[in-house]
């Protein structure tokens, strides 16, 4: 038997950053639906939250998963839900590009911390500056 245990931090946006998830409400709806159909496909989602333009998933890879299938997964099922039941004014897209970074085990509590305020993180700070600070903390250039 296998044992697998690898964590990865994703975060993804609206397409242009539009802020369609402007309402806390709207924002627990699409995490709660997110974090359940990964649960129906086999996908460990250990937390997922975001803000208005953006969210941030902690999952675990399991045994034939790959980063690229999950990110589309969670992705497209979620902008089809969206769409279907008309949840933002306009038609919904996420954007193409997403990042996605390892995290330790020592790091596991710290990165869902993180993940769990993004209502109080982006009162201090915009999408853009903290997909700023991703990009220079992991070297992503």
């Amino acid at each position: 038997m296998s044992f697998i245990k690898i964590y990865i931090h994703i975060v993804f946006s609206t397409k242009n950053r539009i802020p369609h998830f402007n309402t806390f409400d709207l924002r627990i709806k699409v995490w709660k639906h997110i974090k359940e159909n990964a649960s129906e496909k086999g996908v460990f989602l250990d937390m997922v939250n975001g803000y208005t333009d953006h969210c941030h998933c902690l999952l675990s890879l399991g045994s034939g998963q790959n980063i690229e299938k999950i990110v589309q997964l969670i992705k497209g099922e979620s902008s089809y839900w969206i769409n279907k039941n008309q949840l933002t004014k306009e038609k919904f897209f996420w954007q193409d590009e997403y990042i996605a970074v390892s995290v330790s085990e020592s790091k596991i509590d710290s990165v869902r911390n993180y993940i769990k305020n993004q209502e109080r993180n982006h009162q201090k700070k915009t999408f853009m500056e903290e997909y700023q600070e991703f990009i220079e903390k992991y070297n992503l250039k």
